[in-house]
Formats: C-alpha cells, structure tokens, sequence
C-alpha cells in the first residue's frame, strides 16, 4: 500500500527530531561522525516508525526483524532513533561516548539495548545479513534483516563476497541499502576509489537493484514495500543521499565527517534543521 500524506508528514517530523537529537549527542559527547549520521535520518526513520517489526519493550524477542549498521560510526544516530523508539530513556544520550557508557563512538550489541550486531571495522556489516538470512531460512522463520551500509565501506573487497552470497543463496529476506552521500573520510568516493558504475555493479552480482532519493519517504517507501515482498532474489536500495543533510553549513562537506560543537555552533545547527522545508531546493 502507498504511503499516505499523513505518514510522510509524520516521518519528517521524527526525522527532524532525530537530526536534533544527533546535534545533542555531538555537543554532548564533544565529537561525533555526524555528516553521515545526518545522511541517514530519513532512512532510520521510515524503518523503526514504519517498517521494522520491532518490540523495544522485549528487544530479543526472537521473531524481530534484525537491523545491521555495517556503517557503525554513524552510531550518533543510530542510537537515538532506539532511544526515540523506546528501547532505553533519551535522557541517557547524554552519556554518549563518555567513560562507562553503553554508548561508544561504535555500537556494540553487548551494551546497546536494540542492536542487533556490533559494528566499527567497516566492510563486516553485509556478511552478517547473510548470515541472519541463512539463520532465518534454516529455523523456517519470516523475519527479515536490514543492512544498511555506507558507500565509502564498498571500496572494501568483503562487501562484494558478501553480494554474490547474498545472491547465491537467494536470500531475499536481506534488504540492502547503501546510504551513497558520495563524500569519505578522505574526500569524495570517486577521487578516493571509484565505485561508478555502482547500481551496474550491484547488478551485475546478481541483486535486484533501485535507485532512489534517500530523502523521500514516498521513494524509500516504494523501495522498501519491494525488498518486503522480494521472492527470491535479493534487493540493493540504492539512496542517494547529502553528507550533513539538514545543517546547512555541513551539506555536502567532508570536513564534517567527524566534527564537534560549542552550544552555539549547535544552535547554528539547530536552527538550519528546523527550517528544513523552507529551504530553497527542500
């Protein structure tokens, strides 16, 4: 069924809360990877307030959809949106990455109520989809994984393995999204190592592959009704997204990759994020 108007209107505002709630944690941690945390609000949104078959009060209840970020520095958001899905208090995103939390720069499944695997050497994240759609298959359950990775980690050689064995094994109860904001910690993707063709590539090893803007909830929602209903051959959601979307002095700009932030350059941010939608363009 389409998304409706109303949904869509919904999900903007949790994903604007969750942009903010990602300002918080920055200031509040004294430094976060939040360029490519911002890049995926939307997507972390339309799946843990639309599509994912959760249960934050019995978060191993063993019938829930799994969700892997195999691009584990965009823990700063990641863990609000468990935060603002229920799974543990907002109040302890104050705690990010300081001594003794549960909250590290890097999610750990061990101590972060909701995740369901620990990421932070990039290129892993895939290779454990595959895995929990091979369990999945074995135990006859109907559960689905979602991995979401980021197109910097595709220069590495295990994510390929990992797509011919998703496409080997006709796991079509992993859903693949690539968040592709085209910028790396070192700069551009294509200047560090080229991935274009990229949807080509996909293709090619076998994925059943749509291109769509990340920051749309009626195209992610389409992309999304289609890897819940694939047969037998596996689905890449290829979004394209901005690096730092909704901070308007971060968009598109590497250096905020990693950055930090004084109360009045999170203001700044703020106020830019509140203003999405009134921006030209947006």
């Amino acid at each position: 069924m389409p998304i409706t108007e109303e949904e869509c209107a919904a999900l903007e505002n949790t994903a604007r809360e969750l942009r903010l709630s990602m300002v918080d944690v920055v200031l509040w941690s004294g430094g976060a990877h939040i360029g490519g945390s911002l890049s995926i609000a939307d997507i972390l949104a339309i799946l843990y307030f639309k599509y994912l078959n959760v249960r934050p009060a019995e978060p191993q209840w063993p019938g829930r959809d799994r969700f892997i970020l195999s691009k584990g520095h965009a823990a700063a958001g990641f863990i609000p949106a468990l935060a603002k899905k229920g799974y543990f208090p907002e109040e302890e995103l104050k705690s990010f990455n300081h001594f003794g939390s549960p909250f590290a720069m890097h999610p750990d499944s061990n101590k972060v109520i909701g995740c369901d695997a620990s990421a932070g050497s990039l290129g892993h994240g895939l290779s454990m989809a595959v895995g929990m759609g091979l369990g999945a298959r074995y135990l006859k359950q109907d559960w689905k994984t979602v991995c979401l990775l980021g197109d910097g980690e595709c220069c590495e050689g295990s994510v390929w393995e990992a797509a011919m064995s998703l496409a080997h094994y006709r796991l079509g109860n992993v859903i693949t999204i690539v968040d592709r904001n085209r910028l790396m910690i070192d700069g551009k993707t294509e200047d560090v190592m080229g991935l274009e063709p990229f949807a080509a590539k996909w293709k090619a090893f076998g994925l059943d592959v749509t291109e769509i803007n990340g920051h749309d909830f009626k195209e992610l929602a389409a992309a999304l009704d289609k890897g819940w209903a694939a047969g037998d051959r596996p689905v890449l959601i290829l979004a394209n997204t901005v690096k730092g979307k909704g901070v308007d002095f971060m968009e598109n700009n590497v250096v905020w990759h990693y950055g930090s932030a004084d109360s009045e350059l999170a203001a700044r941010a703020k106020a830019s994020i509140m203003s999405m939608g009134t921006r030209g363009g947006e």
